[in-house]
């Protein structure tokens, strides 16, 4: 099994990432104070809600991930875990997102006579946009659950994007930092092989 810290402050669905996982055969523990990172093989960061809500990722917890991503560890972040990873969001303007990834996330846009609606809820698909570790054996077009009102801009770092009204990064993926903005752990197979593409990056 392996060692994968799933980070909680108080912003996420614990129980069905931690199913996600065990699904794939990963094991996660929680821990309880940042210095319990270095004996993580992996962070993954989730979330839901309003990113004013990552402000409980303080000081220590931000410089034990970084550290911990400076050695090498692989991060992922889920949903509101990936717009974290970005600079900062308009959702919370005077929150600092880890700013890992270059970008600001932004409330979903739609045209006053589509019928699409934010938040974005439900079913989309995937479009690859290039070779990446986490989206290995997942086909072009493959369907994610979403949910979500704020997304992230498609950057460099976008392997895989989503149209809800406008594009946005669904797969981000830079060096040893992933981050889905959908939730594999709902997300039947293609989210499984996600998660199992994670774990064998902590495997490496």
């Amino acid at each position: 099994m392996q060692r994968i810290a799933l980070i909680d402050y108080g912003a996420g669905n614990l129980t069905s990432v931690r199913k996600g996982f065990g699904t794939v055969g990963a094991g996660l523990f929680t821990p309880s104070h940042p210095s319990e990172l270095v004996e993580a093989r992996a962070i993954v960061v989730p979330g839901v809600g309003n990113f004013r809500a990552t402000a409980a990722l303080d000081g220590q917890w931000r410089a034990a991930i970084a550290e911990a991503m400076a050695r090498g560890t692989p991060l992922l972040g889920i949903c509101l875990g990936l717009q974290w990873l970005f600079e900062s969001s308009d959702e919370a303007p005077d929150v600092p997102g880890l700013g890992t990834l270059a970008g600001r996330c932004a409330l979903l846009r739609t045209d006053t006579d589509s019928r699409l609606k934010v938040p974005h809820v439900g079913w989309n698909s995937l479009t690859t946009r290039r070779q990446s570790r986490l989206m290995e054996g997942v086909p072009d077009g493959a369907q994610v659950y979403f949910t979500h009102s704020f997304a992230a801009p498609v950057t460099d770092a976008c392997v895989a994007s989503t149209t809800h009204g406008v594009e946005f990064a669904a797969v981000v993926e830079s060096k040893n930092v992933f981050g889905v903005q959908f939730h594999p752990e709902k997300s039947s197979e293609a989210g499984l092989r996600i998660l199992r593409n994670f774990v064998g990056v902590t495997s490496a």
